[in-house]
């Protein structure tokens, strides 16, 4: 199964190299194309993929087509190619933020032939991919089979993990998936510098609490116990933790995440409909 990616951005490049790392594809069996020259022979030539010398030449190579590049250049990219991926019938992956299924069918469509009848799966990876650890969301059109699908959520495990999830459910997805990394870098900061405040060197501060939030990410992952209940187990009657906690929870803190989880999807669907 040869796998061809338009673009050859950072998303790319992680998603690339986890691929050839895990050993899911070979790198001959992954093509890529980017107008930028230089780019797409770098990545060549440091991953030992296939450098084609445009869009065409990838869809004729690839039996999978990702599609890496920005929403508002889907358009320009897809119009000389729909007939192309119609006629070689090959699957369509999109990485594109915003971009529904349904506009995607739309711009894959050919004359003489109904929207929706190329197979689509669309993707929502995060930021964290680019270091093996991220998180995608996969769903595909009525014409994507389960195996399509399937392919799609093992391509994205190899840097990270993946799920297939209902489309209705990407805003709220991308709220706490695609933007929480921010949130979740703000927190880090945020405990860094209240350690500032207290007389520690930042540096070491970020360090500290950034390798705190990671093992209690893993924990959460690997304990059979609710994030409510590993709570507790850290909490004594008295002690240090609780009293962090009612103070947090004074500042309305498990609230004030949720008007941001809220916040996000708002906006998300606003970006979507438009």
């Amino acid at each position: 199964m040869t796998v061809g990616f338009i673009g050859t951005g950072n998303m790319t490049t992680a998603i690339v190299r986890g691929m050839v790392a895990a050993g899911f594809v070979p790198a001959s069996e992954i093509v890529v194309f980017d107008p930028n020259a230089h780019k797409r022979e770098a990545l060549a030539r440091d991953l030992g993929v296939v450098a084609v010398e445009s869009n065409e030449a990838l869809v004729a190579a690839s039996d999978v087509v990702v599609l890496a590049v920005k929403p508002q250049v889907l358009p320009g990219v897809l119009a000389p190619l729909a007939a192309q991926i119609a006629d070689r019938r090959r699957v369509v992956v999109s990485i594109a933020a915003g971009t529904t299924l349904a506009k995607l069918d739309g711009l894959l469509a050919v004359e003489g032939t109904e929207a929706g009848a190329t197979p689509v799966v669309r993707v929502m990876p995060n930021v964290n991919a680019m270091i093996g650890a991220g998180m995608a969301a996969v769903c595909g059109n009525a014409a994507a089979s389960s195996d399509d699908v399937a392919f799609v959520v093992a391509m994205f495990t190899s840097v990270g993990a993946a799920i297939e999830l209902p489309e209705a459910q990407f805003s709220t997805y991308t709220a706490i998936a695609g933007s929480s990394p921010a949130f979740a870098y703000l927190f880090i900061d945020a405990l860094a510098r209240a350690a500032v405040a207290a007389g520690m060197g930042k540096e070491l501060a970020t360090q500290i609490a950034a390798q705190t939030v990671l093992g209690s990410a893993q924990m959460v992952l690997e304990s059979e116990k609710s994030p409510w209940d590993l709570i507790d187990t850290v909490c004594s009657p008295g002690g240090t933790t609780v009293a962090g906690l009612l103070a947090l929870e004074d500042r309305a803190f498990l609230s004030t995440v949720a008007h941001g989880v809220a916040a996000t999807i708002a906006r998300d669907q606003e970006l979507t409909a438009g």
